[in-house]
């Protein structure tokens, strides 16, 4: 398995887009690279080595070794694949998504790590790796603990991700409409995932759930079919998970509300706390108009391919 060298692309995601909590997500135009490398380390026989460089995004804060996301995960699919586990694995990281912002970084690492593994495998006698897009997308699911984000950064476009009763993970895709331009207001500060999930209550009243059933079924239609503003911002309404998830991030919260009330239909994007906007012609000015300077205001196309191996190279 050594000396093989793979360059991964992965997007950045949007999860939930409002109403379709754990359920809905985007993929988006924004990308992390991540050249992965096995080699042979120095060193005593059976011994490990890691070497990792990160440009961009997290630079001097993540874990160096072991412990990084990527890492495991790649490790954790040479084991799901019945593979031996590499002494060597160097990694040369470009992140261009936030972290810790909403935007799916993690989702990103995690899909990034399976597909160099993948790609890095010696494939079997009849060309097999052991791991199809299903095992893929399920041991993503698996090591990110949902699949909002996975699905998106796997599949590309929108998404409707679900898990059956046996635990399998399931996703469709869909095409939005040429006319759908997302719109990430990103903060300077961050908020982790756990910490919102935290926040949400064990149980919902029975009209908040059927209110965002319905809403995240127009959604499909409102994104899908040429986009009207009045239709996304009611198909954009929300009352699983924001409202409680305020207090944590009330910047975002009063973010969201006034660009609303000017008629955008905006919503937290994953767990926040970059707000996701879909703009419009009739929407554009009023967008810039309540973003104060304290948010980057990021146009993004929907990524519709989704995380790739870009520039192989094999032994």
């Amino acid at each position: 398995m050594t000396g093989g060298r793979v360059v991964v692309q992965v997007p950045a995601t949007s999860a939930n887009l409002g109403p379709g909590f754990d359920t809905l997500g985007l993929a988006l135009g924004l990308y992390d690279e991540v050249e992965a490398e096995l080699f042979e380390p120095s060193g005593e026989p059976g011994s490990r080595g890691v070497v990792i460089e990160v440009e961009g995004e997290g630079a001097g804060e993540l874990d160096g070794g072991e412990g990084h996301l990527i890492v495991t995960t790649m490790r954790a699919a040479f084991d799901r694949m019945g593979f031996p586990q590499p002494r060597g694995i160097r990694l040369r990281c470009l992140n261009r998504i936030p972290h810790a912002r909403g935007l799916g970084s993690s989702s990103a690492a995690i899909c990034a790590g399976i597909l160099a593994a993948r790609a890095l495998a010696t494939p079997g006698p009849t060309g097999e790796t052991g791991l199809t897009d299903d095992a893929v997308f399920a041991l993503a699911t698996e090591i990110e603990g949902h699949p909002d984000n996975v699905a998106p950064c796997l599949a590309g476009g929108l998404t409707v991700a679900w898990t059956d009763g046996a635990g399998v993970p399931h996703l469709v895709r869909l095409l939005p409409h040429p006319d759908v331009h997302p719109v990430v207001l990103i903060p300077a500060f961050r908020l982790s995932t756990e910490v919102a999930r935290g926040l949400l209550p064990k149980d919902v009243p029975h009209a908040d759930a059927a209110a965002n059933a319905g809403r995240a079924a127009l959604l499909i239609a409102a994104l899908t079919a040429r986009p009207e503003p009045e239709l996304l911002l009611a198909a954009t309404e929300d009352r699983l998970h924001q409202g409680y998830r305020a207090p944590a991030m009330p910047h975002t919260a009063d973010l969201v509300r006034r660009l609303r009330e000017a008629g955008v239909a905006a919503v937290v994007s994953g767990a926040g706390p970059t707000v996701l906007a879909f703009s419009t012609p009739h929407t554009q000015d009023s967008i810039v108009a309540e973003v104060g300077n304290d948010w980057h205001i990021q146009p993004l196309d929907v990524e519709t391919r989704g995380a790739r191996v870009v520039s192989p190279e094999t032994r």
